[in-house]
Parts: C-alpha cells; structure tokens; sequence
C-alpha cells in the first residue's frame, strides 16, 4: 500500500488525491461503443459533474495552451495532464496530437488516458512511446453473457456488433490491452460501474481477472441512473462497500474517486 500511496496521481493514489492537480483536455468527440448508461452532454449549460460531459471540445492547440497556461502560473507543484472524452480518447486522431504536441513541448509532463479498451490492445505501444505513464480502463464485465446487458454496442474496425457478439470483442480487447500496457510499463487502473441486478455479483470476477493481466489497482464506482438503465436505482453505502471489500482481497481499491467531467481542473480532492 506504501507503493500505491507513493505515486504522484490523484486517482491512484488516496495521498495524492489532496495534493495533485489534474487537467483533463476534452478534445475526444466521439465514441466506438454505446454503454447503456452513458449519457454524453457537451455545452456550457451542463453543469453536471459525471463522466462524459465537457462544457467543449477544444482542439489538440487549444489543449497545449491550457496546459502550457497552467505550467505558467506555477501554482501547484505536482500536476497530471489526462485525456479522458467526453468520447473515446483512441478513437479520435485529435488524442494523439495532444499527446504529440504535450511530448514535443514539455517532455516531462505526466501524462493518462482513460479509455474503453476496445482499441487499447492496438495502440499501447504508441502511448507508451508517446509518454503515457498512467492509463485507466474501464472495464464493467469480464463475461459477454454480462457485457451484452451493459452494451448496447460497438463499433469495431468499421462494423456494429451488438449483444454477445460486441461484449465478446470488447472484452477480449480489454483485457489484452491491459496485459500489453502493463508489460510495457504503464500503471494501469480498472474502473467498474457497479449496477445493481447486472454485474454487482460480478465486480470480483473482473478483479481477478484484471489482476491477471497486470492491473495495478481497481475502483468500483456506483451506477449514475441515466438513459437505458435510469429504472435502476444506484447501489447503497453499504453493497459499494461490501463489493470493494470482496476485490480488495485481489486488487488493492481505490475509494475516493469522483467521477469527474471530461474537462476537470483541479485537484480532486479539494473540490
């Protein structure tokens, strides 16, 4: 757990959660897989706090700017620089760009990328040689007789697929993009929404699972109600922390996240 407490990332770590600074760059528009309960929202009417939504998108040039505006006041000392939508961050050349002009310009930049996984197994190496250092996979099912309930589907190498046969692909791809990220080097952290009548027996199964393909840490996160599974009602204090108790055995949790915007600024734990 000292290990875990030492790394400089607010949502890897409990310590840093209080102390580092992140900046997320929303400049993801769109998006390979359709989850049942997402709900993307771009304007600066939204002023949820969820995943998914960003008051804009902002180009890779503008994403270096804001970056570069923050280096500049030198307020806080320890920051993380992620990309995390409000789409799919590698399923838009604009991920890339950002990430290539961060490299280019400030080389020692900590960067992360949150991502579904569809694509992960095909562009790890890339990150990896772009500086990626932290990557967050969220990964909601390790069964497809599961995944199906969750997915309404997913577009892969120019094709739908739907039901078992999009949960199938999806996690094949999840779970070797995490073993290839964590052989090369990167922290990789799962994230499971935990949705009650679905896969909350489930959430362990992923954890072993995860842990065999060298994930580093987990965090279990509740159902946020929306569209075609808003009739579910989010899981209690007390099921949350029952579920995270069980994966701990495996994987150590993370508990504290916040399931933040697509364009947050700021250290979490502060907000």
């Amino acid at each position: 757990m000292n290990q875990i407490n030492d790394i400089p990332h607010p949502c890897f770590s409990e310590p840093a959660h209080f102390r580092v600074f992140r900046i997320h760059l929303p400049v993801a528009l769109k998006c390979n897989i359709k989850c049942k309960f997402c709900d993307r929202k771009i304007g600066a009417h939204y002023h949820t706090s969820r995943p998914g939504v960003s008051k804009q998108i902002i180009t890779p040039e503008d994403a270096l700017k804001l970056v570069e505006n923050h280096f500049k006041e030198k307020k806080y000392k320890e920051v993380v620089v992620g990309i995390a939508g409000p789409g799919e961050a590698l399923y838009n050349k604009e991920t890339f760009q950002t990430l290539e002009l961060i490299k280019s310009e400030h080389p020692k930049t900590q960067l992360c990328i949150c991502t579904n996984g569809l694509l992960l197994n095909k562009f790890s190496r890339r990150l990896f040689n772009l500086g990626v250092k932290y990557l967050t996979v969220t990964i909601n099912a390790v069964f497809p007789i599961i995944g199906k309930n969750i997915y309404s589907f997913i577009n892969y190498n120019n094709k739908i697929y739907r039901g078992f046969d999009a949960a199938n692909i999806l996690i094949e791809n999840q779970l070797a993009g995490v073993r290839k990220s964590s052989d090369l080097g990167m922290l990789v952290k799962i994230n499971s929404v935990l949705i009650p009548g679905i896969n909350d027996f489930h959430i362990v199964d992923i954890t072993r699972k995860v842990k065999e393909a060298g994930a580093y840490i987990h965090n279990v996160m509740p159902l946020i109600p929306l569209v075609e599974l808003s009739h579910i009602q989010p899981p209690t204090c007390d099921l949350l922390r029952a579920v995270r108790n069980q994966c701990e055995e495996y994987l150590p949790q993370f508990r504290l996240c916040k399931q933040c915007r697509a364009d947050a600024c700021s250290i979490p734990g502060l907000e």
